[in-house]
């Protein structure tokens, strides 16, 4: 599928339920997808733990989304300082493609290619099972792609919490339009 990224940086439903959304990375791509597959470094931006880069590899997502920022804004009401989500390794081919279960819904994939110094990053997260669940995705991967930007450009992303606060509200009128 070759869908453009739009202009603003938004997901778009690519299907009923799945949300596709993609940034433009400072290459080159063997350091993104660094920070994709390697704990330490997916723990700068999204979860971490270690993970075995090979199909069906079982591994465990850990979040603390509050240091991952600074400050990290305050925490929504229903937010945990952690969660924890068992993951199985689906597709993997280095350092093109990753894609891997997520809980509930059918899986996330991530698609890298280079587009001269830049990497174009592609994450779908296939078969999410209810709105509830569609826009919390959405403003999550946003959010989370955000501070991934900001820390491969050397940058200082915004309050995560309310970067998710402004997202939400943002996704639900984009989602309910």
């Amino acid at each position: 599928m070759n869908v453009s990224t739009p202009r603003d940086g938004y997901g778009v439903l690519t299907e009923p339920a799945t949300l596709t959304i993609q940034r433009v990375l400072p290459g080159p791509i063997d350091r993104v997808w660094a920070y994709l597959t390697q704990g330490e470094l997916r723990r700068q931006w999204l979860a971490s733990g270690e993970m075995t880069l090979e199909v069906g590899a079982k591994f465990e997502l850990v979040w603390r989304n509050d240091e991952l920022t600074t400050p990290p804004g305050p925490r929504p009401e229903g937010f945990t300082g952690r969660h924890e989500m068992e993951s199985e390794i689906t597709e993997v081919d280095p350092p093109h493609r990753l894609a891997f279960t997520w809980g509930r819904s059918g899986g996330v994939s991530f698609e890298l290619s280079e587009q001269g110094k830049h990497v174009v990053l592609t994450v779908t997260h296939h078969r999410l099972p209810d709105p509830a669940m569609l826009l919390s995705v959405s403003a999550g991967w946003h959010m989370h792609l955000d501070v991934l930007a900001a820390r491969l450009s050397g940058t200082e992303p915004e309050p995560f919490w309310d970067g998710i606060a402004r997202l939400r509200a943002e996704y639900t009128r984009r989602l309910s339009a």
